[in-house]
């Protein structure tokens, strides 16, 4: 049984192995031949692991940034970083982890199938986190092993449906499309950015952020490569003056000269970007054509839900200014913390950077550059007091100096956790329960409207004003 856990670990905890599989099924139930099986097949695990490489790279730049800042500011607490907290959390809970991940996958198909929610959790690694989590609350509210897999499935397979039809209202805006879905554990965070962009949006249409006017002897800051590497190199070396010489030199730069250092971390992370960009742009040529054949043959009109690197070649200038903002959040929550003293979240850089720039983005969709900025800013502060409310329901986990990141964690730990405090093992279940429930009650609200809406625009007066309206179309394209 070990081994076979094993073996699905490491097939389907590879987010580029499960999206080419996805390519692989889609291409093949459209009966296309072997070389376009084939070819969109290796396309799509290429161009996943050029996404995981840039995401890789990133992680890399920003590690010792953290640590820069950590020593700089003398901040000691809780770090919200998935990685460190998961091999905690795999001591005592891996099987069931590993079996809650495996068997959400096939809830998720369930519910994409039965429900209106069409959503395919494509991203593996995140699916997997979130996973433990559950298998870690369920295990504190004294579960027995298989309860603790039989709710935990249950609550992954809802979870990987609920979160990306939040954000997809958003999506839409980006992408000008309803194909692609956002899978991600920052997506509740995201969805606010949103939200709050929405609100404060004011009248009249604001300003992309990809409209930004510079100088025409500043015009090389139009290209994002070097609008990422300038502004990162500042950011870094502020950092690294108040964290001083010696200590990046004897502790992170093998002892190479620190504004050399740094600048070339600076570059490293623009480089990281420019990669995710270009795996970003393969994945969806390959991704979306083969997924109709999932939509049309397994999962009618399924929609993948993608990891948020998906939105960044939407607005790139947004990427850099949802982060920042998105970052400064972080700052001022737990300065917020420090002044209530409470345990402090220290800002986590890669998951300010990967929600923060894809809040970026939305929030810019939706309201432009003022969206962005406030929209990522809320992002901030939501991803930095959720794992502070988290950590009571983790158990002995939650005592540990590291915890979950992004909101997903915060908001479903939350109510799986504090539905256990409140009314133990039978409250947990009746919620996922009732939790199903509504999902197929809003499919059934949701398939009446339509039909209503189908029988009025089948009338012969609707049907009138409707090839006016596409006449009047034609004429315009025409007059263009």
């Amino acid at each position: 049984m070990d081994a076979v856990l094993d073996v699905l670990l490491d097939i389907f905890t590879q987010p580029a192995v499960i999206v080419a599989l996805i390519a692989l099924i889609g291409l093949a139930v459209q009966s296309k031949s072997f070389s376009d099986v084939l070819k969109g097949t290796v396309r799509t695990l290429v161009g996943f692991l050029v996404l995981a490489a840039g995401a890789g790279v990133i992680v890399g730049s920003l590690d010792p940034f953290g640590a820069m800042f950590q020593h700089a500011f003398n901040v000691q607490g809780v770090v919200p970083n998935n990685e460190a907290i998961l091999g905690q959390v795999l001591l005592d809970y891996g099987s069931a982890a590993a079996l809650i991940f495996f068997f959400g996958m096939l809830v998720n198909i369930v519910l994409a199938a039965t429900t209106r929610f069409k959503y395919i959790y494509l991203s593996g690694h995140v699916a997997f986190y979130i996973a433990a989590m559950f298998a870690v609350i369920l295990g504190v509210a004294g579960f027995d092993t298989w309860a603790v897999v039989l709710w935990g499935s249950i609550a992954q397979g809802i979870y990987m449906v609920v979160s990306p039809a939040l954000v997809q209202p958003f999506m839409r805006k980006v992408t000008g499309t309803d194909d692609v879905a956002l899978g991600h554990t920052g997506g509740l965070g995201i969805a606010l950015s949103g939200l709050v962009a929405l609100v404060t949006r004011g009248k009249g249409t604001s300003k992309s952020t990809e409209e930004i006017d510079f100088p025409k002897g500043l015009g090389f800051l139009r290209d994002t490569t070097v609008i990422v590497a300038l502004s990162m190199a500042v950011i870094y070396i502020i950092v690294g003056l108040f964290a001083g010489a010696p200590y990046i030199e004897e502790e992170l730069s093998d002892g190479q000269n620190f504004i050399v250092f740094l600048v070339l971390l600076a570059a490293t992370f623009s480089a990281g970007v420019f990669i995710i960009l270009a795996g970003v742009r393969v994945v969806l040529a390959e991704i979306v054509p083969a997924f109709k054949g999932i939509s049309e043959k397994l999962v009618k009109n399924a929609r993948p839900a993608l990891d948020v690197p998906i939105v960044f070649p939407f607005a790139p200038n947004a990427v850099l200014i949802g982060f920042l903002a998105s970052f400064a959040g972080g700052i001022v929550g737990m300065l917020g913390m420090a002044a209530m003293g409470t345990a402090i979240i220290i800002p986590g850089v890669v998951a300010h950077f990967m929600t923060g720039a894809a809040s970026g983005v939305i929030g810019n969709a939706v309201g432009g550059r003022r969206g962005a900025v406030l929209g990522a800013f809320a992002n901030g502060i939501a991803i930095t007091f959720l794992p502070l409310f988290l950590l009571p329901v983790l158990g002995d986990i939650g005592l540990s100096n590291a915890t979950f990141s992004d909101s997903d964690y915060g908001v479903f730990g939350l109510i799986v956790g504090g539905v256990s405090s409140a009314g133990g093992q039978i409250a947990v279940i009746v919620t996922l329960l009732l939790s199903l429930v509504v999902l197929y009650v809003l499919t059934f609200v949701m398939r009446a409207r339509d039909k209503r809406l189908a029988a009025r625009n089948a009338t012969p007066e609707a049907q009138e004003h409707q090839a006016e309206a596409d006449l009047a179309v034609e004429h315009g394209r025409k007059a263009e």
